[in-house]
């Protein structure tokens, strides 16, 4: 059984230095390596594979693809200088009418590398400054910087790794 904590039930303090941001992209940069290192050699049964009706591995690994539209839209927020972020659709609609158990592997993690490509340059083209602006997380209810996000991310990234990993092992 997965002791992945649930996300909604996380809480987040954003207190680190802004400066960190090159780590974090740099984590970021890693997740399409860490997912395709995870799937590599499991089957495609063991990848559609669910447990207690909840996401295969694969859906998971759908699941990160799906969400990297709204994180660049949420880095697009913070260009535009709004007072709050795109607010996620928090029944997951998008991941669960995509059957991504329906698709290769391959094919989601290509087009999660690239779009992951695409939100690190939009991310490394941006004002330093704007690392330290802070817009209001619709979910959580506190303010965040750009450089929060950035970390918010890459947590989410780990949370469905975690997961992947835990279903595949």
């Amino acid at each position: 059984m997965n002791r992945t904590p649930a996300w909604f039930e996380r809480k987040f303090e954003f207190s680190f230095p802004v400066e960190l941001h090159p780590t974090l992209c740099a984590r970021l940069r890693g997740t399409p390596a860490r997912l395709e290192e995870i799937a590599r050699n499991s089957s495609r049964e063991r990848l559609m594979r669910k447990q207690l009706e909840k996401w295969s591995a694969q859906e998971h690994a759908g699941h990160l693809l799906d969400l990297e539209s709204l994180w660049l839209a949420r880095v697009e927020d913070y260009q535009s200088g709004g007072s709050q972020l795109t607010a996620a659709d928090l029944t997951n609609r998008r991941t669960h009418e995509a059957d991504h158990n329906a698709r290769p592997m391959d094919e989601i993690l290509k087009e999660f590398r690239a779009a992951r490509g695409r939100l690190l340059q939009r991310v490394e083209t941006v004002e330093v400054s704007l690392f330290e602006q802070t817009m209001l997380h619709p979910r959580l209810k506190q303010p965040m910087r750009l450089v929060d996000h950035l970390n918010f991310v890459a947590e989410h990234d780990d949370h469905h790794l975690a997961w992947i990993w835990e279903l595949l092992k």
